[in-house]
């Protein structure tokens, strides 16, 4: 008996009962992933009286195109319904996966089994997706072409195939991804940049699941890496509250980008939603055109007092919850709610922690104006080989940060 089976291999193979008596043919293989994301739970057999259900427990014999019963047909059970499945042929073949290792989207082809022996019978585990020409080739010829002979040409072609732990599969519908317990786990250690563009390849049905399945956190991280305009497009998919709960994850600038882009009536409706901290955030940045200074920067940054001590600054890092571009400076503010001087991580990290954060402040303090236009705080960026560009207003308190990821942002829509 072979070792592996290819799903295309299955489909259609005769099925014999205990009597030796041909009784129907495979017409699906089904998976039940909430009691085993890997197993077969059964095979679905075509018979005259209808289609049956065959466990794992039934079967004696299998290979490519013969599976023998351990019992008689009239014994098969009916199958009733297959809601609790996820049946190979009908939610697998030619759809669309995520590529959890490779961090791209592909189409399956085929799928390969091992085989292996349980109390006695054989049993079926997913080893993993066929996502190129030879799966395609098993399935264009089989019945046109002798098993054998096909098999002999697949083996000639190159395999490329994805182990099944590293497939992510795709649902849409979210009622029964919750009953088969599809979750995106994996999706969720992705890189941002990664998961943005997945989520790009993906047809609008499909992008709008996946996006509407995570986490509210990682959701506002690849949408801040994702076009703008396939931004618009999913956060309008989802309810108002729930794209409100994104938003407030997302770094304010990109949030402000976002809700710009975004119709009057949904813009307003998400602000509602929000609470009260973030929405006056976003909301001040609005008022300001996106290309100023003011209308790119980021309101959150790191700031002490200019004779805290590098261990206070250091609390204060550690309870930071800002997004991380911004922590490569912390920035001195004084008792008048004006900036003083800047001090980079690398001066922090180096020095005693009883020493005075004014005492390693660079000077001078490079900064632009809320009003400052594009080509004004680029040209700085370039000059000073800066990370952060502090905003600073006439008043000398500083309304914001400029990351080097929003001048990089600015740079590639320019491109």
């Amino acid at each position: 008996m072979p070792t592996s089976l290819a799903l295309s291999e299955l489909l259609g193979a005769t099925v014999y009962d205990v009597n030796g008596v041909m009784s129907g043919r495979v017409r699906e293989i089904a998976l039940a992933p909430q009691d085993d994301a890997a197993r077969v739970a059964a095979i679905i057999v075509r018979t005259p009286q209808g289609d049956r259900v065959l466990g794992p427990k039934l079967i004696h014999e299998m290979n490519g195109s013969i599976i023998r019963v351990t019992t008689a047909s009239e014994d098969w059970l009916p199958l009733g319904s297959s809601e609790g499945y996820l049946l190979l042929e009908r939610d697998l073949l030619d759809q669309q996966i995520i590529d959890v290792h490779g961090r791209k989207v592909v189409r399956v082809n085929d799928v390969e089994f091992f085989i292996e022996r349980t109390n006695g019978h054989p049993a079926l585990k997913i080893h993993e997706v066929e996502v190129g020409p030879r799966g395609a080739v098993r399935r264009l010829l089989k019945g046109l072409v002798p098993r054998l002979a096909v098999s002999a040409l697949a083996l000639r072609l190159t395999a490329r195939a994805i182990p099944w732990d590293f497939v992510d599969l795709i649902e849409t519908d979210p009622s029964r991804r919750v009953k088969l317990k599809i979750d995106h786990e994996r999706l969720s250690k992705l890189h941002p940049a990664d998961l943005a563009d997945i989520l790009e390849e993906l047809a609008p049905a499909q992008r709008e699941a996946i996006f509407e399945s995570l986490d509210e956190e990682v959701a506002a991280e690849a949408l801040e890496e994702i076009d703008p305009k396939l931004q618009a497009s999913l956060v309008e998919s989802l309810d108002s509250d729930h794209a409100a709960d994104i938003v407030e994850e997302m770094d304010p600038d990109a949030a402000a980008d976002l809700l710009e882009n975004l119709p009057a009536g949904t813009s307003e409706e998400i602000l509602d939603e929000m609470e009260a901290e973030e929405r006056e955030e976003v909301e001040e940045l609005l008022e300001h055109h996106e290309d100023t200074a003011a209308g790119r920067m980021t309101t959150e940054f790191l700031a002490v007092a200019p004779n805290a001590t590098v261990e206070q600054a250091i609390d204060v890092l550690r309870s930071y919850e800002g997004g991380i571009e911004t922590i490569n400076t912390i920035y001195l503010i004084d008792a008048d709610e004006k900036c003083v001087g800047a001090v980079s991580l690398a001066m922090l990290a180096m020095a005693p922690g009883g020493t005075i954060m004014e005492s390693l402040a660079t000077v001078p303090l490079v900064s632009c104006s809320p009003e400052a236009k594009e080509d004004d705080f680029v040209e700085l960026f370039d000059k000073y080989n800066l990370i952060n560009l502090p905003v600073i207003d006439a008043e000398g308190r500083i309304n914001g940060v400029i990351t080097a990821d929003d001048i990089i942002s600015l740079l590639r829509k320019k491109m």
